[in-house]
């Protein structure tokens, strides 16, 4: 139950005679609205914030990293990744790629858009602050029937009226239940700020590890067509020795077997590659019938080093870890918020005009003005407020939970990929003798073999053996560098939390600004497009062609 206490000032009309009285009327709305203006304006209202304090949680964390790669430099760095990381990797083809995803992703501009709206979002929960005005105009003409009932004699039966008057009223916010809904507004407009660097970061990883799956693909592609050429010069020879009688047809049936399973092999891996290059073509926002990779023969891993970070820092530098933050950060705003519902919400209005039954309303006599004030006092609802503030302290704890999940999340990723590319990379070494060592012994095989001293299964043996450690060789090196990707991006990518804006940036636009609402100006690197959102619509031709 809530008890509404009305204070209001008398609804009169000015006599002919009272002008003064509406001077001093219309002297006192002016000087309300005023201090209205000014107290919304500015905080020097006395009020009270019964948001607890806020503290983000200090966790206690290893001085170094468990795992090891032989990316990182073997000591600490104060140096940080680039925001451009991939150029390490020193492809100027990936280079086209991922500049052309950040241009023209659609998934990536929908995040600033988000962006955008939530800022928004703020500036609808500051607005409460401020007095809300209003203004009507009412025309009227009414015509009673002439025979119409219980109409006293010597009345019109034809009236006309004209009113127009205003309403402005005010919430003077004493407990900041409205400065806690602009600040819960305001901390996830950031936290949507960092959602877009997470899926910035994200799609950078997504087309780092897309496009060195591709390479792969293409370097098994080679191999396998290396091969093929290989088993059909074996199969000339053994038809050749099978005319003379010196081979069997056994000897045939095998040599033709490899032959065909190795081009089966081929046509699977080229299907895969069509996939993944028709995934990438997706991310760069093109139409997969209009966009080619040119295939390369050979993969290459880059040598560079990743300066390390310590684990303390890992909290600064990862935007997921930073999003979580601020949501905990609305939720503490929240429980403010529940608590000044158990306070009394004051309220005043203020409104008048003129109105006459012609059009002379700019005179005295024909105004009227009234104002007042609410003050709603809540007494027992049930256990309403009770439950909606235990919930909002819940709400918080779950909030702190799911920070520290995110956090031990965000270590065990780093973790891992140091660990998988320290292996992988000792793996792709030795990887690299055993296809020397098969490559020997399938030269050696097939000397035998043209002497008559070697059987064709064990030329078959050989080759296959060999084709075998060139393509786990391959594979070996593009998992080591979509591993060293995933690194990065476990890394933070570049990102800082210095890059979220500050919270007097998330303000859209200026209280009496009418003009140039299309977009916001941009606030912590992120801008749309307005005007011009149609510019990348043609998806058979790239900003930057790869």
């Amino acid at each position: 139950m809530t008890v509404p206490i009305r204070l209001m000032g008398k609804r009169s009309r000015t006599s002919p005679g009272g002008s003064r009285i509406a001077r001093a009327c219309m002297w006192r709305s002016s000087l309300l609205l005023l201090l209205c203006n000014l107290s919304a304006c500015s905080d020097w209202l006395p009020h009270v914030d019964l948001a607890p304090v806020y503290q983000p949680p200090q966790y206690v964390v290893p001085v170094s990293w468990r795992g090891s790669s032989p990316f990182v430099e073997a000591k600490p760095s104060d140096a940080e990744l680039r925001r451009d990381w991939w150029t390490v990797y020193n492809d100027p083809v990936l280079n086209r790629l991922e500049d052309q995803a950040m241009a023209a992703n659609p998934d990536l501009q929908a995040a600033a858009e988000r962006f955008v709206q939530a800022r928004d979002m703020m500036m609808k929960a500051r607005s409460r602050r401020i007095p809300q005005v209003g203004l009507g105009f009412d025309p009227s003409d009414n015509r009673q029937s002439d025979n119409a009932l219980f109409r006293p004699p010597g009345i019109s039966s034809q009236e006309s009226s004209v009113s127009t008057g205003g309403l402005a009223s005010w919430e003077p916010d004493f407990w900041s239940a409205i400065r806690n809904a602009t600040r819960v507004e305001t901390y996830r407009a950031e936290e949507r700020a960092a959602d877009w660097g997470l899926a910035r970061l994200s799609l950078q990883a997504e087309i780092g590890a897309n496009y060195f799956t591709l390479r792969g693909y293409d370097a098994q592609a080679e191999i396998y067509s290396q091969s093929i050429d290989l088993y059909t010069r074996s199969l000339n020879l053994v038809k050749a020795q099978f005319a003379g009688a010196i081979a069997s047809a056994l000897d045939v049936a095998r040599v033709e077997s490899l032959l065909f399973s190795t081009e089966t092999k081929l046509a699977q891996i080229e299907g895969q590659r069509q996939v993944t290059e028709q995934a990438i073509a997706i991310l760069v926002n093109m139409a997969p019938a209009g966009f080619t990779i040119k295939p390369i023969s050979e993969l290459r891993v880059a040598k560079f080093t990743i300066p390390e970070t310590i684990p303390s820092t890992l909290l600064e530098r990862r935007p997921d870890i930073a999003g979580m933050e601020r949501r905990m950060a609305q939720a503490n705003r929240a429980i403010g918020i529940a608590r000044a519902a158990f306070y009394p919400d004051v309220k005043f209005r203020i409104g008048g005009g003129f109105e006459d039954a012609g059009f002379n309303l700019l005179s005295l006599a024909n105004s009227f003005w009234s104002y007042g004030s609410t003050v709603s006092l809540p007494a027992f609802q049930g256990g309403y407020r009770r439950a909606q503030l235990q919930q909002a302290w819940s709400a918080y704890r779950e909030t702190e939970d799911l920070y520290r999940s995110t956090v031990l999340n965000a270590f065990r990723e780093v973790e891992n990929n140091l660990s998988l590319t320290n292996r992988l990379t000792v793996a792709a070494d030795r990887q690299d003798a055993a296809v020397g060592a098969t490559l020997k012994t399938q030269n050696l095989t097939m000397e035998l073999y043209q002497g008559g001293l070697a059987s064709s299964l064990e030329l078959i043996y050989a080759q296959v053996a060999t084709l075998t450690a060139r393509i786990d060789s391959i594979q070996i090196k593009a998992e080591l560098l979509k591993t060293s990707v995933e690194l990065i991006r476990a890394l933070g990518g570049g990102w800082n939390r210095n890059q979220l804006p500050a919270d007097d940036q998330i303000q859209p636009f200026d209280t009496f600004q009418y003009t140039n609402l299309d977009k916001p100006p941009p606030a912590g690197g992120i801008d749309v497009n307005a005007g011009n959102n149609w510019v990348n619509n043609n998806l058979t031709k790239p900003s930057t062609t790869p």
